[in-house]
């Protein structure tokens, strides 16, 4: 079984007469890249909040590393670090001494020479760490955040919509880095945001927030339908490209649409018929899948 490291249990939060977030039941494995996903006004930041221990739930608690928040504080939150909304600076400061202050305040002292420098490595920066901050574009702020993050060292990060305002470049920049720390860090990463192809990118498991509510959850895979996976194929001749497909069982529902073939299959069965294709003389000239994170958001959204 994987190991739970961040739990919550009918979480909710009223503000007056209204409910920002009702019935929150979230679970974080180790590893994860989590994505929590929903547009403006759906809830997240307000969850977030509660995890960290900013706002008090109305109902339901949070439980990280098998500690509850509400009742342990500190050891529920000694190995957790993030980004809520944006980070700050002292602008007109470098960046290695930014990292010295934030290092103070999350470590009770300053960190030392070599480990901010690694850090700031790790975020692309080492290299601008004499630079003052007032000098840095929007998407290396954000990763200066991060990296302000990694100072002590956590095994979980929360980062609330970390490419909000970035420009594509950006956008990228934090999303490699994103999945750096998860593959080489081996850090579990809780990710809010509503740019469904960020999530797609980079999460292997997430929940769909809407109207404050949770509507989905799981593995994007799944999810996605990567198991009954519908594609389309364009190649001739189309109907020795069909014949093809109708003798492998693991594809269904081939039809022709458009001089095209769509059909459903297993994202594992790709790589098999392109090569039965090509070994049956077919000539390829594209295979491509259309689920789409966006096509299942809209879907259950709408609903």
């Amino acid at each position: 079984m994987p190991e739970i490291i961040l739990r919550t249990e009918n979480l909710g939060k009223q503000f007056r007469s209204r409910w920002a977030t009702q019935n929150i039941n979230l679970e974080v494995h180790r590893g994860d890249v989590f994505g929590f996903l929903g547009p403006n006004g759906a809830g997240k930041s307000t969850t977030i909040r509660m995890i960290y221990s900013l706002i008090r739930p109305s109902t339901g608690f949070v439980e990280i590393f098998g500690y509850r928040v509400d009742k342990q504080r500190k050891l529920a939150l000694q190995k957790v670090a993030g980004i809520v909304e944006r980070p700050d600076f002292y602008l007109y400061l470098s960046a290695y001494r930014n990292m010295q202050i934030a290092g103070s305040l999350t470590l009770g002292k300053s960190p030392e020479k070599k480990k901010i420098l690694e850090t700031l490595e790790i975020v692309g920066l080492q290299s601008r760490a004499d630079d003052k901050v007032k000098t840095f574009s929007h998407g290396m702020k954000q990763r200066l955040g991060i990296a302000q993050a990694l100072l002590c060292d956590p095994e979980l990060i929360v980062l609330d919509e970390p490419t909000n305002g970035l420009d594509p470049q950006g956008m990228k920049d934090v999303r490699e880095l994103i999945k750096k720390l998860a593959r080489e860090k081996k850090m579990t990463i809780f990710l809010s945001s509503h740019i469904l192809s960020e999530v797609e990118q980079v999460a292997t498991r997430m929940a769909i927030i809407n109207n404050g509510s949770i509507i989905s959850q799981g593995k994007v895979s799944d999810l996605l339908g990567f198991k009954n996976l519908k594609i389309e194929i364009e190649a001739t001749p189309i109907q020795k490209v069909k014949s093809i497909l109708k003798k492998n069982k693991n594809v269904k529902d081939i039809e022709i649409v458009k001089n095209k073939i769509h059909a459903k299959t297993a994202n594992s069965e790709i790589p098999k018929l392109t090569e039965e294709l090509i070994k049956n003389k077919c000539k390829i000239f594209s295979i491509s899948k259309n689920n789409s994170l966006e096509e299942y958001f809209l879907s259950i959204t709408q609903k």
